[in-house]
């Protein structure tokens, strides 16, 4: 897939190599490099993934690295639904409006 400039695109850079992160991190931390993931409008006229590209974020700032994700999705949640709180709203909505039966 190509991006296009002004296309909403991800980028990745390495911040600290390994051998660059603090002492006091724990093993398996200090192993790997320390990275940000950025996200943005594509600056570049056109780009492919592993291209190294500049982006303009929704602040304005600009940022280089490593094109990672063309229209990348949020797909962070809340985990599993606690089921005592699936009908809390409900039931408070009831109350709140003197339903005896809440």
């Amino acid at each position: 897939m190509i991006a296009k400039k002004g296309d909403w695109v991800q980028i990745q850079k390495t911040l600290l190599k390994p051998e660059e992160r603090t002492a006091p991190l724990p093993e398996d931390t200090k192993k790997v490099p320390l990275q940000m993931r950025v996200k943005g409008f594509l600056i570049n006229e056109t780009a492919q993934i592993g291209d190294e590209v500049e982006i303009e974020t929704l602040i304005g700032r600009r940022v280089s690295g490593k094109l990672v994700s063309i229209n990348p999705k949020y797909d962070h949640d809340f985990g599993e639904p606690v089921p005592e709180l699936i009908t809390i709203g409900i039931e408070l909505r009831k109350i709140l409006e003197g339903d005896s039966d809440a």
